[in-house]
C-alpha cells in the first residue's frame, strides 16, 4: 500500500496547508504535538478502561493491554457507557482547543475557527471483528458543511499492528458517495478516488482530512486497546448542523452532568459566544419535527430543535 504523503511539524509555516489538502484530501504532520500534550489525556482515559474493566488489571493501565472478554464496540450498551466517561472528562475538551491544533486549522479555515464541541474517543479492542471501522465518510455523519475536517490523533503509537486508518487519496472530489444502507459502509470495492494510502502513526501526528474523505480503518491485531481522537472542524462563517452542538439521543444526560465533574468552567458553552448560522435552522428543524416520514427522524428532529433553544439541558 502506498504511504502516506507527509510533512514535518517544523514545516508547517513553509508549506501551504490549504493546497496539500485540497489536492490529496488529507494532510499528515509529523510531531505535531508532544507527549507532554498527551499523556495527561491518555493517562484519564486509561484510569476509565482500568475501572471499566477494559483493561488487564495485573498491567500498567498505559500499558493498555486488553481484557478481551469485556470486547465491545460502537453500539453496544457497554462501550456507551464507558465512552461517555472518558467524554466527561475535561482534558477530552481542553484537547481540540490546543494552540498548535488551532493554529493549524486556521492556516485551513481561516481565522474565524469553529471547534465541534462533540469530539469523538474511539476505543477499539484488539481481534473484534464488531469492532473494525469500514470505508466511510464523516460527512454522512457529521452533515453541515462539506468544508468541515476531522483531526484523527492516536493517544499512542499507533503500529500497523494496531490498526490505524487508511485514506482513499483524492476521494473528497467526488462528492458523497453510495452506502450501505445496512451498515452504512461504502460498499466495498464501491469507493471512487486514487489510491489507499496509510502507515504507522504514532503519538503526537496528525492526520487530518476533508469531511468528504474515504477513510477506513485497518483491524487491530496487536493485545492492546487503541486509543484514538476524533476532533472536528471549520469556519464559523458556514452553516453549522445544530446536531453537532447538542446531543441527539433520547436520554436525559446533560451538558451539565458533563460539566459538573470539571474543574474549570473556561470551555462551558464556548460556541454559544460564536455568531453561528444553524442548517437547518430552528424554522426548519421545526418542519421537520412535524413533516419527516419516519416517527424516529420526526422526534430526532425536536429533540434538536429543544435542546438547541434550551442548552443548558441538551440531552
Amino acid at each position: 500500500m502506498k504511504a502516506f504523503c507527509e510533512v514535518s511539524a517544523r514545516d508547517i509555516d513553509h508549506i501551504d496547508l490549504k493546497k496539500q489538502i485540497d489536492s490529496d484530501g488529507y494532510l499528515m504532520i509529523r510531531g505535531l504535538l508532544s507527549t507532554e500534550d498527551i499523556n495527561p489525556l491518555m493517562e484519564g482515559i486509561a484510569q476509565v478502561l482500568l475501572a471499566a474493566g477494559w483493561l488487564n488489571h495485573l498491567q500498567n493501565p498505559n500499558g493498555r493491554i486488553a481484557n478481551n472478554k469485556a470486547a465491545c464496540a460502537e453500539g453496544d450498551a457497554d462501550y456507551k457507557k464507558v465512552s461517555d466517561e472518558v467524554f466527561d472528562l475535561c482534558t477530552f475538551h481542553e484537547f481540540p482547543h490546543h494552540p498548535v491544533l488551532q493554529k493549524v486549522m486556521k492556516s485551513i479555515v481561516g481565522p474565524r475557527l469553529l471547534i465541534h464541541p462533540k469530539s469523538a474517543a474511539r476505543l477499539i479492542f484488539p481481534h473484534f471483528e464488531k469492532g473494525i471501522i469500514h470505508a466511510h465518510q464523516d460527512h454522512t455523519a457529521v452533515g453541515g458543511d462539506e468544508e468541515s475536517y476531522t483531526a484523527w490523533l492516536p493517544l499512542h503509537n499507533c503500529s500497523l499492528n494496531h490498526g490505524p486508518l487508511k485514506i482513499l487519496e483524492g476521494s473528497h472530489r467526488y462528492g458523497l458517495q453510495t452506502i450501505d444502507k445496512d451498515t452504512g459502509y461504502i460498499v466495498p470495492g464501491a469507493e471512487r478516488g486514487g489510491e489507499w494510502v496509510s502507515g504507522e502513526i504514532n503519538a503526537g501526528d496528525l492526520l487530518l482530512f476533508h469531511s468528504l474523505t474515504v477513510h477506513e480503518a485497518a483491524p487491530n491485531l496487536s493485545n492492546q486497546l487503541r486509543v484514538s481522537i476524533d476532533c472536528r472542524f471549520q469556519s464559523f462563517d458556514n452553516p453549522v448542523n445544530p446536531g453537532t452542538l447538542v446531543f441527539t439521543g433520547t436520554s436525559n444526560r446533560s451538558w451539565e452532568d458533563v460539566y459538573s465533574k470539571w474543574d474549570s468552567s473556561d470551555l462551558k458553552y464556548y460556541w454559544l459566544k460564536l455568531p453561528l448560522t444553524l442548517k437547518p435552522s430552528k424554522q426548519e428543524l421545526a418542519e421537520l419535527a412535524a413533516t419527516s416520514e419516519s416517527p424516529r427522524m420526526r422526534a430526532r428532529y425536536a429533540r434538536i430543535l429543544e435542546r438547541i433553544q434550551s442548552p443548558m439541558s441538551v440531552e
